[in-house]
């Protein structure tokens, strides 16, 4: 083996030579006598001799094997694997994946971890135990249901049944807090992920045990079977996507001492290597004296030092005699064991004195010592090992109050990834590949307030206990008592102190990043950073991917800590950077430059781009991508590209349908890294899946502008990412649009484009996720005021009451306890101002982006969707999830990023550009949100009055083809304040009841944008033809969704009718209150047409004037008379107040048609009012009744009108039906006070029922005197289509008649004759010649 440490050539084999054929030589690096000094002092005999230099016999390193040789073998205990009594099976102890499972699962290849991939699998170990006392440990991965513990080999399970659920079988459930056996009983505490679970067996006793995290749950089971026959195998049984890892002795236990305390004499299901133990300990002791100890050679004697200040200076004397020690020593370093007893506790023991990681060089210079004096396969088995030992210890130790657990195992990380070498080997093939170096940056959440130390960290809790109407924390400090005050204070204090101590983790965590990003480290070949980057490439496919393989997916909470920290460590790189180029852009300007987009350097996996899919682009945008960013597109690269999406699909599809095969023959191999913490090397099973990710694309042809290499992500080099000599690296085809200027380095940007891609992935999710917390501290302090609000109110006389209401507030104030303090934890680590400015961060990076590509014009369209969904979601997390703890407003800039913002919704929402469905949505539904706010809202006012007014006329476009219902919300809420009635945050008969989200938009204030609504009135008032087809689709939306709602009250009246059960689907009661909201919401926006443009219904030199205006009157009498009849279907649907159709009430919708009513029939001028009067009077569904009604009045009198109305026409109308006959009333109806606009002075001003009791006043009049001065009219003369208005329109060429209002509309959607279905040219007026 040659060296790898530089200087003279030192091998084992060298050693032994040089020892044996040339003595004098090797003997004279120094003296005999001082050589045997030096080694008798190294490798001092345990046995008793003499004990001075004198009587010794001499010892040189020709007799060194053997003095070791014997040394070693001196007390070396009884041989592994001897049978032990008590115990039956092979050793090591292993799960059993070939019988002893029921269900499918996922089992790691050391035969140890495992994951439940069906309803409720189970498995059992291959080694039983049938007498005396043994143990075995349990790493929880998951927190769900598993139930864990003992079997017999007749158990028998299931689907349904599992360990614990049979007569011989044991087990503990702390998802449940409960032992099974048959029966349940409560037992134990809840497990959370990253806790351990010893299961202890005494069958010489007959009990079972278990202890959680070390601390005894006390005994569980007792007089157990046992005798002849009975053996108990360790067993688990667990449900979909759950994980553990066992640990039966193959690695040391966590927690011994407590074992043994509780158990004595109790031994591991497994052999632990006792034999191999003893000599790692003896020869570590050597190395530590060979540590702390000098040769003087020019005194001639030996001096004693600090073992922390030894360096490898290359002296033969040490160098040969530690070679000695490692011919020992490298073997048993290859062991798990061994490397977690010896070695890292060793390594932990240097960095027990504190202080910082480079305070302690001794570590960098052993791992020196291994990579010289070990082989390769040795050091490489031995880092790996000592990761992942490193690893389990952080991921599985307990929370403290100081954190010293995992500031201890990270200090360590940190020292060992400090070593350049050991630091590349690792990058290169353990990071993201076989450990999931994730699992290091992430800060477990207790869920054990107690035993995390956070009572004593926290003593003080306090939670918010002034709350409005609507449920929200007044937050007003003006409110608070002195003593609420204080305790917000002593709390706030707390959460400081907790806050300083996660500091310290997540610094180290950062520092590890750093060590990784490091991109000056050349010196032994490629730099960390790039093989960082391929390799967090390479993750970032996987979890986007996924294969169909859930269970490789990193965990969500993983990911925001990785996110959190990846930023840090990224922008001081980025920074370093721009401190040597200034001219560079620092990382507050950050953003992703659009070439990478398109050039092809960056693989985007199968991420859906904003104008579809990249091989549709490269085709379709060849030419621009050729003219702007000078990059060839060869033919028969895209034909290339096309025939490997073709094979990626076979083969993916194939590799889908391999493990399905598998499943069904047994216990499915997996990698270790998908949850389990045990090693094991990637296998078959994801590899295979994983062969069409991997394969690389073929490669282009040679264009003739640019030279264009295409490689798989691991194959890339530093020189296609950062290019050289005129190469752009990952930013080749800069289009002219881009400014030509140093950005960063090119690995970082790609880097920052990861962690954009990693938070569309899973981080945004669990943002919102981990906010229950907060909502559930919310809703147990609400209970508890009410709670205090009643025993306040409870009488004297009333003790039981009294009693049961003071052990609710007992029960909610532990509660709020326990809660507060978990929250306090949470904000810390998720929640903090910084992890705020991270998200703000994210969000500018992403709004510059979008804006550099929107620059390029078509290029636009290879922008990858998750941009955009980033920079949304992002703004609705600040909004959302981090306050009101931390306000907005405090964020630098806040007000420039959300004007940006709001030019980019309103821009690319209707973006032709961008094809896909669902961002066009998304796009929609947060323009919809962010009008809902005052401050959102006032950004969108502050961007160009261009961009507003294309804004604008996007929204006014026909609502057929497209998504309507949110661009019409939209218009709402920009309405919304300004309308008749129409100043409400809530409906009025929803006051009592409490919102399940107060924070939901459409819960928020009114706040209407007068400048967007002028831009509005500008553009129907000079757009004529754009104004009649808008309010055409109105109409026609409206008269759809009033349609649906009635049919579905008419379903749901009869169900209720029925004498049997009553049941309505809640889907249907779901889509019925959709469809009155829709009602609502489309005449609100013909309500602001009418105010904004009266002209466009009462103008009649505009064409289609007089037909929107029919239309209209038309639907307003439909809907009055559905809604305002006596007893009728509407009545009876609203007073059975059906969970799901809280929103279904008169005063919405009678509010919205009187707006309207009352802007064209009061406000107008007096031309305008004439026509609005008689087309409404004019229609047959007219009844004066309806309006009665709006003001509580009517009675018999307007029902005899009514009456005589409908005698004279049937009532048909635009909903296509007859009105329906009245239904039975529901009981109790009838003495229901009538509707009555007076009800409501708090929502409707004094001015505007004085509008509409002159409106009332103005009808009367005008009805009365259309009833004297209208002659009889010959049935012969009226239109045969409606029977309602006269024949004044004669078709050409056919020469048929009807009335405008029929011909008008039917023309709207057909162009044939109503009866002998010529098609009609033209229309003219008719009138009826006088008769003769």
């Amino acid at each position: 083996m040659s060296s790898k440490g530089g200087g003279t050539a030192l091998t084992r084999r060298n050693y032994r030579l040089a020892s044996d054929m040339d003595k004098p030589r090797s003997t004279g690096i120094v003296n005999e006598k001082l050589l045997s000094d030096y080694l008798h002092h190294v490798f001092p005999s345990t046995k008793q001799g003499p004990t001075l230099a004198s009587l010794r016999k001499p010892l040189g390193f020709q007799d060194l094997p053997a003095h070791l040789e014997k040394l070693l073998s001196e007390d070396t205990p009884t041989e592994d694997g001897q049978a032990v009594d008590g115990r039956l099976g092979p050793q090591p102890v292993v799960l059993d994946h070939t019988s002893g499972f029921e269900g499918l699962l996922f089992v790691d290849d050391d035969l140890l971890g495992v994951i439940g991939h069906s309803n409720f699998s189970s498995i059992r170990a291959t080694t039983c135990v049938y007498k005396g006392k043994w143990a075995y440990e349990v790493l929880i991965s998951s927190q769900g249901l598993m139930q864990i513990g003992w079997c017999t080999l007749s158990c028998r399970f299931n689907q349904e049944e599992g360990v614990g659920d049979t007569p011989d079988s044991y087990a503990y459930d702390g998802n449940r807090v409960r032992k099974w056996n048959v029966t349940t009983t409560n037992y134990g505490k809840s497990w959370a992920a990253g806790d351990i679970v010893s299961c202890l067996i005494d069958l010489d006793e007959g009990t079972i045990t278990f202890c959680l995290n070390g601390q005894s749950l006390g005994t569980a089971f007792t007089n157990i079977k046992m005798g002849p026959g009975i053996a108990y195998f360790p067993a688990i049984s667990l449900s979909f996507k759950e994980s553990v890892a066992f640990n039966f002795g193959s690695r040391p236990l966590r927690y011994p001492s407590q074992l043994i305390a509780k158990c004595p004499k109790a031994l591991p299901a497994g052999n632990p290597p006792a034999a191999d133990l003893m000599k790692a300990h003896k020869l570590l002791g050597y190395i530590k004296n060979v540590l702390s100890t000098a040769i003087d050679t020019q005194e001639e004697r030996l001096v004693e030092k600090d073992c922390a200040v030894w360096r490898l200076h290359g002296e033969p004397t040490v160098l040969v005699t530690l070679a000695h020690i490692f011919n020992h020593f490298a073997p048993l370093m290859c062991k798990v064991y061994l490397v977690e007893d010896v070695l890292m506790n060793f390594l932990l023991g240097i960095l027990e004195g504190g202080g910082s990681v480079d305070e302690h060089p001794l570590i960098q210079q052993l791992l020196d010592l291994f990579w010289l004096l070990m082989e390769d396969h040795e050091v490489n088995e031995c880092l790996k090992q000592l990761m992942m030992s490193l690893l389990r210890a952080y991921r599985f130790s307990p929370i403290i109050p100081d954190l010293g657990f995992q500031i201890h195992y990270l200090r360590l990380t940190t020292a060992i990834l400090r070593h350049e070498k050991s630091r590349k080997y690792l990058l290169s093939n353990l990071t993201f590949d076989v450990l999931r170096s994730v699992v290091f940056f992430y800060i477990k959440t207790p869920l054990r307030v107690k035993e995390a130390g956070l009572e004593e960290l926290i003593p003080t809790t306090w939670w918010p206990t002034h709350f409005d109407k609507e449920g929200k924390d007044e937050r007003e400090p003006k409110d608070e008592s002195a003593d609420e005050r204080l305790r917000r204070r002593a709390y706030e204090r707390g959460c400081q102190r907790l806050k300083k101590r996660i500091e310290v983790v997540e610094e180290l965590q950062v520092q590890i990043l750093r060590l990784l990003l490091n991109n000056k480290d050349k010196s032994t070949g490629e730099a960390s950073r790039y093989i960082f980057l391929n390799k967090f490439r390479k993750f970032l496919q996987e979890n986007a991917s996924n294969r169909g393989h859930p269970t490789a997916l990193c965990p969500p909470e993983y990911m925001v800590c990785f996110l959190h920290r990846l930023i840090t460590a990224v922008r001081g790189c980025w920074d370093e950077g721009h401190r040597t180029s200034p001219s560079s852009v620092s990382s507050d300007e950050a953003y992703v430059p659009p070439q990478l987009f398109y050039n092809g350097k960056v693989d985007y996996f199968d991420l859906q781009r904003l104008g579809g899919l990249l091989s549709h682009l490269k085709k379709t945008l060849k030419d621009d991508l050729a003219s702007k960013a000078n990059i060839i597109i060869d033919p028969a690269e895209i034909q290339a590209t096309s025939m490997d999406d073709l094979d990626e699909d076979d083969e993916s599809g194939a590799a889908q349908r391999l493990p399905g095969a598998v499943a069904m023959g047994g216990a499915l191999a997996r990698p270790s890294w998908l949850s389990s913490p045990t090693l094991g090397r990637a296998n078959r099973f994801l590899s295979t899946a994983a062969v069409s990710l991997m394969t690389p694309r073929r490669p282009l042809s040679q264009p003739e502008k640019v030279k264009v290499r295409t490689l798989a992500v691991e194959q890339r080099t530093e020189e296609d990412i950062e290019g050289s000599h005129g190469n752009d690296g990952l930013l080749l085809g800069r289009p002219l649009e881009e400014p030509d200027q140093p950005i960063a380095d090119k690995s970082l940007l790609e880097i920052v484009d990861g962690i954009v891609m990693m938070y569309n992935l899973s981080v945004h999710q669990q943002l919102g996720k981990m906010v229950v917390v907060s909502d559930d501290v919310h809703e147990y302090a609400v209970a508890l005021k009410d709670t205090e609000e009643k025993i306040a109110r409870c009488p004297a006389r009333r003790a039981d009451i009294l009693e049961e209401l003071q052990k609710s507030q007992k029960v909610f104030a532990e509660k709020l306890n326990h809660l507060s303090r978990r929250l306090a934890w949470i904000n810390a680590t998720i929640y903090s101002k910084e992890k705020m400015l991270d998200i703000y961060w994210l969000l500018c990076v992403c709004i510059r982006t979008i804006e550099h590509a929107d620059n390029t014009g078509s290029l636009f369209a290879f922008t990858p969707e998750f941009y955009l969904n980033v920079a949304m979601n992002a703004y609705s997390a600040l909004k959302n999830y981090f306050s009101p703890a931390n306000g907005m407003d405090e964020l630098p800039g806040y007000e420039e990023t959300l004007t940006q913002l709001a030019a980019i919704l309103a821009k690319h929402f209707a973006d032709p550009r961008i094809v896909g469905t669902d961002i066009k949505d998304s796009l929609m539904q947060a323009l919809a949100s962010y009008v809902c706010y005052p401050q959102s809202l006032r950004a969108v006012e502050r961007i160009p009055e261009e961009q507003r007014v294309a804004m604008m006329k996007n929204l006014l476009a026909p609502y057929e083809q497209r998504p309507w219902a949110q661009t019409n919300w939209i218009l709402v809420r920009l309405w919304r304040g300004c309308g008749f009635g129409y100043r409400y945050t809530r409906l009025p008969h929803l006051l009592k009841t409490k919102p399940e989200d107060a924070n939901l938009p459409s819960l928020q204030k009114p706040c209407p944008s007068l400048l967007l609504q002028r831009h509005m009135a500008e553009l129907l008032s000079m757009d004529k033809d754009m104004a009649a087809s808008f309010l055409n689709s109105v109409l026609n939306q409206l008269n759809w969704a009033f349609s649906e709602f009635i049919g579905m009250i008419q379903e749901i009246q009869q169900a209720a009718e029925r004498p049997e059960r009553n049941f309505v689907d809640t889907r249907q009661l779901k889509v019925c209150a959709t469809c009155f909201d829709l009602s609502v919401s489309l005449l609100r926006v013909l309500e602001m047409t009418v105010t904004l443009v009266p002209e466009i219904f009462l103008d009649w030199s505009r064409p289609s004037a007089e037909l929107l205006l029919r239309r209209l009157a038309q639907l307003l009498n439909q809907v009055l008379n559905r809604v305002t009849a006596e007893k009728n279907l509407f009545d009876r649907v609203v007073n059975l107040r059906l969970p799901g159709l809280e929103s279904v009430d008169h005063y919405p919708i009678l509010v919205a048609v009187t707006g309207i009513l009352v802007r064209i029939l009061v406000d107008g001028d007096r031309q305008g009012v004439s026509r609005a009067a008689s087309v409404l009077l004019s229609d047959p569904c007219f009844q004066l009744h309806s309006i009665q009604h709006l003001l509580g009045e009517g009675g018999e009198s307007s029902s005899s009108s009514a009456a005589v109305a409908s005698s004279v026409r049937p009532a048909v109308g635009s909903l296509g039906s007859s009105v329906a006959a009245p239904l039975p009333s529901v009981t109790g109806s009838s003495e229901r006070k009538h509707f009555s606009l007076h009800a409501y002075t708090d929502y409707i001003s004094e001015e505007e029922k004085h509008r509409v009791e002159l409106m009332l006043a103005f009808l009367t009049e005008e009805s009365k005197q259309a009833a004297a001065s209208t002659a009889p009219t010959s049935e012969e003369d009226l239109c045969p289509i409606c029977y309602a208005h006269p024949i004044s329109a004669i078709f050409k060429p056919c020469s048929h008649k009807s009335c405008k209002a029929c011909i008008n509309q039917h023309l709207m959607n057909n162009k044939d004759c109503f009866f002998c279905k010529a098609t009609i040219t033209g229309v003219e007026d008719y009138s009826k010649p006088a008769s003769s």
